[in-house]
């Protein structure tokens, strides 16, 4: 079988954990999951990005 990726990005870290949590839910071989956290600022507002990257077979 071929290793595949699917990744995610989401502003709210719930949202993130709900759709990996459904993704995993599917029979799948996990290989490894990486997260990322990063911040901006747009105006007076600052702006979360949650991403996760998958790699399963």
């Amino acid at each position: 079988m071929i290793m595949k990726v699917k990744v995610f990005d989401e502003s709210h870290e719930k949202d993130l954990e709900e759709d990996i949590n459904s993704f995993l839910t599917e029979e799948k071989e996990l290989i490894d999951i990486k997260y990322s956290v990063s911040t901006s600022i747009f105006s007076e507002e600052q702006i979360y990005c949650f991403s996760a990257l998958i790699l399963y077979k």
